[in-house]
């Protein structure tokens, strides 16, 4: 039926008592849908009387009993069993408990309860393993892939709205103030989420970046949630003809190059290439940032 609670050292885990004899689980199996264990005798005799789970009175039948999970296996086989003459002053803990977990010597490296030792196969175990972790990647990248798509769906909420609200602008002032706060926190938003660069050869700088570079760096800034209203404009500024009046020369660049270890640099993801935002940079001079900021593009030196 099953062990004695009494017999155990301590107190014994209440998902390790059987629901119908009250004992500790002796070799337990569990319902199909509801997952309740029980001893697998105590279990087998109630569905002689009456198909039903004990607990919750779902049906169920004695072939779609199955073995509990290794989990509980393992917390069963943790159990330490008192001495049949604990009664009459033995204090030793029974090295004989046919429960107690001991290692798999045939290099699988699984531990087992002694009593399943005789029975345990490798290659089913690792087998079994391996199918509930592949389960769990599956569960997992489902809910991935949900995640990702609510998250598109919720950005496409988002871009309507900003749409919307573009669209009233026209003709409500308030509208106006309420979008460019948005977009301003967008930016914001954005902007802290980059990593902090550091320029170690401003020398590298390429001033007039080709349309294949520019494209590839404009799909980073995408990837990297910059924000749509910003992406155009941060582009056209990757160019020397779009640079304030301190940087649009050679001659200029030269002359304020001190000035650009000031600048605070924000990473754009995988490139060796940064954005200089202007809400990050107020304390350069004007001649020196542009709204809503500079893309710089570098041969190499950006870390």
């Amino acid at each position: 039926m099953g062990y004695e609670i009494n017999r155990f050292q301590g107190d014994v885990d209440e998902e390790l008592i059987c629901p119908i004899c009250s004992s500790v689980l002796e070799e337990p199996l569990q319902a199909p849908q509801c997952e309740h264990a029980f001893c697998g005798g105590c279990i087998q005799e109630w569905l002689t009387r009456q198909p039903t789970c004990p607990v919750d009175r779902n049906p169920i039948t004695p072939n779609q009993l199955k073995p509990v999970p290794r989990i509980l296996r393992n917390l069963l086989s943790r159990l330490q069993l008192t001495c049949d003459n604990a009664a009459y002053g033995c204090t030793v803990i029974c090295e004989h408990n046919p429960k107690k977990p001991v290692h798999c010597v045939n290099g699988c490296g699984l531990v087992v309860p002694k009593d399943e030792l005789k029975d345990h196969n490798c290659v089913r175990e690792l087998r079994n393993l391996v199918q509930q972790q592949q389960h769990k990647i599956a569960e997992m990248t489902s809910e991935l892939a949900e995640h990702k798509i609510q998250i598109n769906e919720q950005k496409r909420e988002l871009q309507l709205l900003k749409e919307y609200m573009r669209s009233m602008r026209v003709s409500n002032p308030r509208m106006r103030e309420i979008q460019s706060e948005m977009e301003n926190t967008d930016v914001v938003r954005w902007v802290n989420s980059l990593q902090a660069a550091r320029v170690t050869r401003w020398g590298g700088m390429i001033s007039t970046p080709d349309a294949v570079l520019q494209a590839v760096i404009k799909r980073a800034l995408i990837d990297s949630g910059c924000p749509s209203h910003i992406v155009n404009e941060l582009m056209e500024n990757a160019h020397e003809r779009q640079w304030p009046t301190g940087l649009s020369t050679l001659e200029t660049r030269q002359l304020n190059r001190r000035q650009y270890e000031n600048y605070v640099t924000k990473r754009i993801p995988g490139k060796q290439a940064v954005v200089v935002m202007a809400c990050e940079n107020q304390h350069m001079p004007e001649d020196l940032i542009i709204d809503p900021g500079l893309v710089m593009i570098f041969a190499h030196g950006v870390e």
